[in-house]
């Protein structure tokens, strides 16, 4: 069988299961005896053997089946986790997600050497639960009997000896080398409920699905078949290396002969024909249940297949279904444009539909793209385990506002910036333990990372209660630098000094380690941050802590923009960076140490012709007064004069290609209602040129 068909299937559910393994670990970590969580974690283990087994992974099976074993241990109180299991486990799943990397990338699980790993994980005293093992294997041998049946699966023995059935005791094992012994117990199971009625199975059907067991099983058979042949049904089941029939004989008759009524369980999925390449089986239902807890079930399996009806999509093909509706949008707009300038009034109502259908559409599939932020924040308590671990401190993480979504395409891109942010807080802003005892604080620090929604943008909020930054070192440091001069140091703010943390290169950390330094990479979160149409801002209050603010866009796709005129030229400013439109007469512009500035509502504003930042020869000496683009940058507020204010206008955002994509100020362009091509620009940057 061709499996490369089912591959992104395997990639995207084994992403999954290893994302729920890092949650869950991380749990039992905080409570090594919690069996709730060991028996979650052996389930999603189990089930990425599975998958692994069935596509042909080895190294992956080998490593998951070892990791199996050390849990199943754990389950069965034979061997107790401490903290080497647990930075055991974290290495396990670090490989198999390097596996997982290494398959998507095009390449197999077999350069990857996981030897001593599985050694390792298998590496632990197994003589308890050997002798166990032993145990039970003789005890379903030699110990088989009625005297292990209820009185009401006695009774069933006796119903079926009147009807003329015999019943057996049906010893099943399994060979060394079964990877999937639940789905071959529920083959065994089926097998045999073809040829009569199953009474009971030891372990028990829940043991059986969790394989909760040795090799072996007993399943309590009455049927009309004879022992060879119910051995030869069984023994061709794959995997199974042996069968031991016997005829049960002593049966208690001293259960109430009351009739009863068996009846069938929930429908369960029939087993695939080629039995080698079962990825996942259910295991067997009761064979036999009370009638009255009978009747729920199908209801159950209904309600569940009704809620959980999803599709998982390729990300392209939703890029292609983006692209598609940009491009009915600017069809729209052009038929529009058309239609006013022909004065046809006969279009109204018709391109009104048009618009409310478009805008349903474009909507509906911006919906399609968005995902929660928890898609990056799942990752982030794993990495403060480890760093914790790394620089010997207590912190706590604070995760708020999960489910805030954003375009997938935001959220894929953000993802680094916020682990460098993060590693700065942890390395460089909360202290150790000993220095926040000193400063009378907790000796456990606080990592807080929230989102929430804020007009059209989603704002990321990372704060920590650590040191602070110290903005007196930062002016010092600065003036080394030659960043600043003395007499400028003394005229700037606290806030405009932390600030100057975010320009390129520059770092407030004595020694750089090898996790981060702080302010070092700042430039470049900020550059990430902005080229996603972001802006980023900081807050720090010495000994208090630091407060980082990333603002985004909740999609790069299609977004409300101003159109304005610069000279001959139309221009496009997201509506994200706009703050307000003004005019301003001529006689209220003023010169502020030596920049035009005017007094909007008390305070000062600093203006910039976006003309001459652009490069481009305008003419407005005869004007008695400017339209102006209020921009918030931050803090901060810088108004640019333009020719004229055209309005707003839903624009798509166009590459402008490999070659033209890093100048600096141009965010893309747009096609126009008339066909013309409009660039869009990044007044961020624009503010800092002129900064």
């Amino acid at each position: 069988m061709d499996m490369s068909q089912y591959l992104g299937a395997f990639l995207d559910e084994a992403g999954d299961n290893l994302q729920r393994l890092d949650d869950l670990v991380l749990a039992l970590e905080k409570d090594t005896m919690n069996l709730d969580v060991i028996n979650e974690i052996f389930r999603a283990a189990h089930t990425l053997k599975g998958m692994s087994a069935t596509m042909g992974f080895s190294k992956m099976t080998g490593l998951t089946h070892a990791l199996e074993d050390r849990l199943d241990a754990a389950r069965k109180g034979t061997h107790h986790l401490d903290e080497f299991d647990m930075d055991l486990m974290f290495k396990s799943l670090d490989t198999m997600k390097s596996m997982v990397d290494s398959i998507r990338a095009g390449d197999t699980d077999e350069h990857i050497d996981v030897s001593e790993l599985v050694a390792s994980l298998r590496n632990m005293n197994l003589e308890a639960e050997e002798a166990k093992a032993k145990a039970d294997a003789k005890t379903q041998k030699d110990g088989a009997s009625s005297s292990t049946l209820s009185s009401q699966e006695k009774e069933w023995v006796s119903e079926a000896k009147g009807a003329g059935m015999t019943v057996y005791t049906v010893l099943t094992k399994l060979s060394e080398s079964c990877l999937l012994k639940a789905a071959r117990a529920y083959m065994v199971v089926s097998r045999l409920e073809e040829m009569g009625d199953v009474i009971k199975s030891e372990p028990s059907v829940e043991a059986l699905e969790n394989e909760d067991f040795t090799l072996e099983f007993t399943i309590y058979l009455s049927s009309k078949h004879t022992v060879e042949e119910i051995k030869n049904a069984v023994l061709r089941i794959s995997d199974v290396s042996a069968a031991d029939v016997e005829e049960l004989k002593d049966v208690d008759s001293a259960a109430p002969q009351v009739k009863s009524v068996k009846v069938a369980a929930a429908p369960v999925e029939t087993a695939p024909k080629h039995e080698e390449k079962v990825a996942e089986v259910k295991a067997p239902p009761e064979p036999v249940i009370h009638p009255k807890a009978a009747a729920p079930v199908p209801v159950k399996a209904a309600e569940a297949k009704k809620v959980n009806q999803t599709v998982r999509v390729d990300i392209g093909r939703l890029d292609k279904l983006m692209s598609l509706v940009g491009e009915l949008v600017i069809g729209r707009a052009r038929v529009e444009r058309l239609a006013q300038e022909a004065r046809l009034r006969e279009f109204d109502e018709p391109l009104s539909q048009l618009g409310r259908i478009s805008g349903d559409i474009q909507e509906l599939v911006t919906k399609l793209r968005m995902v929660p932020v928890s898609f990056t924040f799942d990752r982030f308590p794993r990495l403060i385990r480890d760093m914790s671990k790394s620089l010997g401190k207590d912190i706590e993480l604070v995760l708020e506002g999960q489910d805030t979504e954003l375009d997938r395409t935001v959220i894929d891109e953000i993802g680094d910036p916020m682990v460098h942010l993060i590693r700065n807080s942890l390395d460089h802003g909360i202290e150790t333990r000993e220095d926040r005892r000193k400063a009378g604080k907790p000796e456990k620090g606080i990592l807080k990372i929230s989102a929430y929604q804020e007009g059209s943008g989603v704002i990321i909020e990372v704060m920590d209660d650590g040191k602070g930054i110290n903005p007196e070192k930062v002016k010092t440091k600065a003036i080394e630098r030659g960043i600043l001069t003395e007499e400028e140091a003394a005229t700037i703010s606290d806030e405009e000094a932390i600030q100057l943390c975010l320009l390129p290169g520059f770092s407030m950390a004595e020694k750089i380690t090898d996790i981060s330094g702080r302010g070092v990479g700042m430039d470049a979160v900020k550059s990430k941050v902005e080229t996603l149409g972001g802006q980023l801002d900081m807050a720090s209050k010495v000994g208090q802590g630091t407060n980082i603010y990333i603002r985004l866009p909740l999609t790069l796709a299609i977004v409300l923009s101003l159109l304005i005129k610069v000279g001959d030229e139309t221009y496009a400013i997201s509506l994200e960076n706009v703050e307000e439109t003004i005019l301003v007469r001529r006689e209220n512009i003023k010169t502020v140490h030596g920049s035009p500035a005017t007094i909007l509502r008390g305070e000062v504003l600093s203006l910039s012709d976006l003309g001459d930042v652009l490069g481009t020869v305008v003419e407005r000496d005869n004007r008695d007064e400017y339209p102006v683009v209020v921009v918030k940058i931050g803090k901060n507020k810088i108004g640019f004069i333009v020719d004229e204010l055209i309005g707003q206008q839903e624009i798509v955002i166009k590459s402008l290609g490999r070659f033209l994509s890093k100048i600096k100020g141009i965010a893309g362009a747009t096609i126009l209602g008339d066909g013309n091509v409009a660039l869009i620009l990044d007044v961020v940057s624009f503010y800092s040129m002129k900064g």
